[in-house]
């Protein structure tokens, strides 16, 4: 199975302890995930996440419903956590949140670990275009979120 890596990153002029619980609320995944998704969390086995909170979403990818089901398996606050897809639209779906402070604020970055039906032509066709959007959205509103001035600006998609 052929697998890629979605690398982002993004430094915020917020501290790390106050950062990271914004990523620990399930809500706030509705709120930085672009709105032609229509995602909606269905379901937290937990209301705050933490190691093994299974949570249930549904969006729409390319005019199709999709339902997914990650699992926090590595919760190490406030430095990472890593969600992993165990059932949804990718063969395989690693997902590592790394917190470090830097120049008095937070170097969010996102690995993503990857694979997809179809292999690298359905992957560079489609799905690391539609990615690439997703994160740069993502990147935007945590900006406007936590960083609604110019000292905000600091994106960056591999």
């Amino acid at each position: 199975m052929k697998t890629f890596l979605l690398k982002s990153s993004l430094w915020l002029p917020t501290p790390r302890a106050e950062l990271f619980p914004f990523f620990a609320d399930p809500g706030n995944l509705q709120r930085i995930t672009p709105p032609w998704l229509h995602f909606k969390v269905l379901k937290s086995s937990t209301p705050e996440i933490r190691r093994g909170t299974v949570i249930d979403y549904r969006l729409w990818l390319r005019g199709l419903p999709i339902r997914w089901r990650s699992e926090i398996s590595v919760w190490e606050p406030p430095f990472r956590f890593v969600d992993e897809q165990r059932r949804g639209p990718y063969r395989r779906w690693i997902h590592q949140h790394l917190f470090t402070e830097k120049d008095g604020g937070t170097q969010v970055e996102d690995l993503v670990e990857y694979a997809v039906l179809g292999g690298a032509l359905v992957n560079r066709l489609l799905v690391r275009r539609d990615l690439d959007k997703i994160f740069a959205y993502r990147c935007r509103v945590l900006q406007e979120i936590f960083a609604p001035g110019p000292e905000g600006l600091g994106a960056h998609l591999d």
